[in-house]
């Protein structure tokens, strides 16, 4: 259980901090598209814009199954979103009942461990501190939504197409673009302008996230995709993974993101928490 929110934790995390150094799809609505001719660049990114999930708030069902070498875990998670705002993830593995509670904001992480009474919220500034990693809240919800992003930044503006690199063929286009850090960022989209995958990797190409989408099926006239995977590499290495499949989904309804925390729960630092977490399930 421990080693399951430590990779939630730490995974999670890892995919949104984004200046440091799959599932089988079933038949599906909106299957790859081949494009007739290629567009004009600004076109180009004026339909995927176009495209892109539409959404205020988020309200959504999945189960995550966790890879790590040698071990695989799964739990039941619920996700609650609002756009630019914050998002929660309710970590349930066994009955519906919450072990673990994790916030992210637009400028701090919260986190529950109510398997020890404990907690920690920290802003991205103390966080880097400890980890040294820098977050960007606004990529990671990109991440989870199926949208294309301009790494550091809210959005995209049409005056910062020609920053991306285009290259299109009949069935799929390659858009790259490189952050101040140097990391390179690889999405790919069929010939639809669906976004179909995202590739973020150091210079060296060292270390790099892959993080996948399938299952495209109607949701209010919009497609998602139903199933999500993501995978950390070392030199090519696989590291650890997370597969996602979406059992529902619901744009546009009323959330609550309360967040409340029990008196009697100690506050302990993240570092501190995750560390704890990563270690034997015995208590001392």
């Amino acid at each position: 259980m421990k080693q399951f929110f430590r990779l939630v934790a730490v995974s999670g995390l890892a995919a949104c901090l984004l200046s440091a150094g799959g599932c089988k799809s079933s038949k599906e609505a909106g299957a790859p598209v081949v494009s007739e001719r290629a567009k004009a660049h600004n076109e180009f990114f004026d339909a995927m814009q176009e495209k892109a999930f539409r959404y205020r708030t988020l309200t959504a069902r999945l189960n995550m199954d966790l890879t790590v070498p040698g071990k695989e875990l799964s739990s039941r998670v619920d996700l609650k979103m609002v756009k630019d705002s914050a998002f929660q993830l309710s970590v349930q593995p066994m009955l519906g009942i919450e072990l673990f509670r994790i916030e992210l904001s637009t400028d701090s992480v919260k986190v529950i461990d109510r398997l020890n009474k404990r907690y920690a919220i920290e802003s991205y500034g103390e966080l880097k501190g400890q980890v040294a990693l820098v977050f960007n809240f606004y990529n990671l919800q990109a991440l989870f939504t199926n949208h294309l992003f301009m790494p550091g930044e809210q959005e995209i503006s049409s005056r910062q197409y020609n920053r991306f690199q285009l290259t299109q063929e009949k069935s799929h286009a390659k858009i790259r673009i490189e952050d101040a850090m140097k990391l390179c960022y690889t999405f790919m989209a069929d010939g639809g302008e669906k976004l179909l995958s995202t590739h973020i990797a150091d210079e060296s190409e060292r270390y790099a996230l892959q993080w996948a989408y399938d299952d495209f099926r109607p949701t209010e006239e919009q497609l998602f995709p139903m199933a999500m995977s993501a995978q950390f590499l070392m030199d090519g290495v696989p590291e650890g993974g997370i597969r996602m499949r979406f059992s529902r989904i619901q744009p546009n309804v009323p959330v609550n993101m309360e967040f409340s925390i029990p008196a009697k729960y100690k506050q302990i630092t993240f570092a501190d928490m995750v560390k704890g977490l990563g270690g034997s399930d015995k208590k001392k």
